[in-house]
């Protein structure tokens, strides 16, 4: 069985499953791997220094794909803002189709760029009232992230069981469900709810193409549902990490009376993040990982992963669900 729904429409896919975009994570290989398996693989665009590197990646992700994909721009506030009229120039002469945008209200000046492009964009929110808001601005889609999620899930601490359909009921555009998605009961249970489709990141971290260490991949697998940790809430800025000593560490000093960012800067770096996805010394710094790690057990291809939740979610509305239907007296 295939699901066909807004999403796959929207992106030209075969499957309703979106790779998330992660920083240091969305390479070509890993988005050609989930673009080949029918998904949407996503580049991350700010994990490259110029609009010229990230090009160079769209070019090697093509050579490996012939499928779409898209990529993910996130604007969120830094001393010195990356050239995002070159990269939505790159993203447009490579013809690419769909973007993933994520941040702060600054990001309509790129939505307007794209708009400009004729480039469609799913724009990730935490709430419903920011998802109605970017709706009336013309985007294509929402992915709506759970508290589940790794990275940033909002301060409203609202999880997707409930979120989900709070956005469908509000929202007149596809919605995708992130946040503690894992395999084919999360996507039966997402498209039951009202979405169109799944977005997944910790997931894909956890897959033979993802290109981090092994022993990063392995504390996924080793992790559950509890092994993460929650940063940066006093600073209404808040971020699901797995739980190391850094991180530990980093919450220990966030929670001291008057803390400021400062105090814990230098712990939770961009840079000592990047080193520990490549050298997997994972008490060098921090990393993203959400509550879905609890449901991941195994390494698999990105092809394999994919093929294993669509047989899955097949089996349980053709077999489980259907199966617990009665007629009526």
């Amino acid at each position: 069985m295939a699901f066909r729904t807004r999403l796959t429409d929207l992106c030209g896919i075969r499957h309703p499953i979106i790779q998330g975009g992660m920083q240091n994570v969305g390479y070509a290989q890993l988005a050609a791997a989930v673009s080949n398996a029918g998904g949407l693989g996503l580049i991350t665009a700010l994990t490259f220094p110029t609009a010229e590197a990230l090009a160079d990646e769209i070019a090697r992700c093509k050579a490996l794909t012939s499928a779409p994909f898209g990529v993910n721009i996130s604007v969120f506030p830094t001393m010195r803002p990356p050239d995002y009229a070159a990269i939505v120039d790159v993203i447009a002469q490579a013809g690419i189709s769909v973007v993933e945008t994520a941040g702060t209200p600054a990001v309509r000046e790129v939505w307007d760029m794209l708009f400009a492009k004729g480039i469609r964009v799913i724009h990730k929110c935490t709430s419903v009232r920011h998802a109605v808001s970017s709706e009336r601005y013309g985007v294509h889609a929402i992915s709506i992230d759970g508290f589940e999620c790794a990275g940033h899930p909002g301060e409203d601490d609202v999880p997707g069981l409930v979120l989900i359909p709070a956005a469908v009921d509000q929202l007149s555009i596809p919605v995708i469900a992130s946040g503690g998605i894992a395999d084919g009961r999360g996507l039966v249970a997402a498209l039951s709810l009202g979405a169109d489709g799944v977005n997944m990141g910790t997931r894909f971290c956890a897959t033979r193409e993802a290109p981090i260490h092994d022993r990063v991949k392995q504390a996924y697998i080793d992790g559950d549902e509890r092994d993460t940790t929650l940063l940066f809430r006093p600073f209404r800025n808040s971020a699901r990490v797995g739980r190391n000593s850094v991180a530990q560490e980093a919450l220990r000093r966030i929670e001291q009376p008057g803390s400021t960012f400062a105090d814990v800067a230098e712990l939770v770096s961009g840079q000592r993040g990047k080193e520990l996805l490549a050298s997997g010394d994972l008490d060098s710094g921090i990393y993203w990982a959400s509550m879905a790690q609890g449901l991941i057990h195994d390494l698999p291809s990105c092809d394999e992963l994919i093929t294993r939740i669509m047989a899955e979610a097949s089996e349980i509305v053709t077999e489980r669900l259907t199966g617990m239907m009665t007629a009526g007296d």
